[in-house]
């Protein structure tokens, strides 16, 4: 009986960790942004009550990303594409039938479709990010208050 169960147990566990792993960050990354959030919001309503500028909305905490991870498809698009591009060139250059010299299309698409977003949605996140950054300075870093101006 025991026997029997050993590799039930290792298939179970050979199967679930690795769908439990991006299940867990998903839920701790909705956490820490929804704790922020409600610092955010806390601190906005000190201000309001004290009467103070209030603070802009971080772009962090509206689209989720931070400024430091804007650029994060070029490296990945760039390292996919040539990877796929040597393998391809590589086992052409072979010259020996039995070598699919297509399986370095399939490395060569990933980085293709990386670089191609890399162009198409990374130009949008910064001229958002700069967007944002422009409002940010043209009302001195902070958004007054709708009871202050009428005040």
């Amino acid at each position: 009986m025991p026997e029997e169960i050993i590799p039930l147990f290792g298939i179970v566990f050979a199967v679930g960790l690795p769908l439990s792993i991006p299940i867990v960050w998903i839920v701790l990354n909705y956490r820490k942004r929804r704790r922020l959030m409600e610092l955010h919001h806390a601190e906005r309503m000190a201000a309001i009550e004290r009467g103070m500028d209030i603070p802009p909305l971080p772009m962090e905490l509206i689209d989720g990303s931070s400024p430091r991870r804007r650029r994060t498809s070029l490296l990945p698009g760039l390292v996919w594409f040539f990877v796929g591009l040597a393998i391809a060139g590589g086992m052409m250059l072979a010259n020996e039938e039995d070598l699919p010299w297509m399986v370095g299309l399939i490395p060569l698409g990933i980085g293709a479709a990386y670089l191609i977003y890399y162009f198409a949605e990374g130009r949008k996140i910064e001229s958002r990010l700069l967007e944002h950054d422009l409002a940010g300075r043209s009302n001195g870093g902070r958004i007054r208050n709708q009871d202050n101006l009428a005040a």
